[in-house]
């Protein structure tokens, strides 16, 4: 008789605290994976094509649920029902989306897709966060340029809420980017439809120009950044329709 080989079991995904991920200095920490975050812990994702969402969550326990029963078990809207947004600031942080529950209200489990984004780049702005006097991040086009960032899956009341976290009408505006804008591509190497982003709303919140180039988030730190000295570009140079209203 022969014995059947056993494969042994995938180790499975395990979740994690906030505290493994701190929100200060700006833009804080970012885990490397997709995760969906509730109750001040984050949960892994895993690309699976057999789970009708595309995505099993990392209990740490046997056995990974789709996503979508995950959410539904919680009375939240499956993926396919949330708005694609583009995050590529300190709301990829896990403490930074517990701050957004604890101050502005954010309800629900919060789904964050990482994504590998060609085409625009986070940049230093040339204005200052108003809680705490920290440089934020804005987007630019960047052509040729690759970088990790990640989609926020939000439902129609996290939307909102990123509304006011980001000071729409204010200090960002909120768009969509057009196709030729960016290339978006994530974990499972999907490219959501088009997708939603934050983006300078006045001349004081576009990127920071340096000796007359912006400087890239990747380029140098929150303490190196927030003392920069330059002048506000005139433009971002992203191809994109602001929206009026809801999207």
């Amino acid at each position: 008789m022969t014995v059947p080989s056993l494969r042994p079991a995938a180790p499975s995904l395990a979740p994690f605290p906030d505290s493994d991920y701190p929100e200060h200095p700006y833009p804080g920490a970012r885990p490397d994976c997709s995760f969906v975050h509730l109750g001040r812990t984050g949960y892994p994702l895993r690309p699976d094509s057999t789970a009708p969402s595309g995505w099993r969550v990392g209990t740490g326990t046997a056995g990974e649920p789709c996503l979508n029963t995950w959410l539904a078990e919680r009375g939240s809207d499956p993926l396919g029902a949330r708005y694609p947004v583009l995050a590529y600031g300190s709301n990829v942080c896990p403490e930074k989306i517990t701050w957004l529950r604890s101050r502005l209200g954010l309800t629900g489990p919060a789904v964050v897709l990482r994504a590998e984004c060609t085409g625009v780049a986070a940049a230093w702005s040339a204005g200052h966060r108003p809680r705490d006097g920290q440089r934020p991040a804005v987007l630019m086009a960047a052509p040729g340029v690759v970088e990790q960032h990640a989609v926020w899956f939000a439902t129609a009341e996290q939307r909102r809420v990123l509304d006011q976290c980001e000071g729409r009408g204010n200090r960002y505006r909120l768009v969509r980017l057009n196709d030729d804008a960016a290339r978006i591509r994530l974990d499972d190497g999907t490219e959501p439809g088009p997708v939603l982003a934050y983006t300078a709303a006045t001349a004081g919140m576009t990127p920071l120009l340096v000796d007359g180039r912006p400087v890239r988030c990747t380029e140098l730190d929150q303490h190196g950044a927030v003392n920069l000295a330059g002048t506000p570009a005139a433009a971002d140079g992203l191809s994109c329709t602001e929206i009026t209203g809801e999207p």
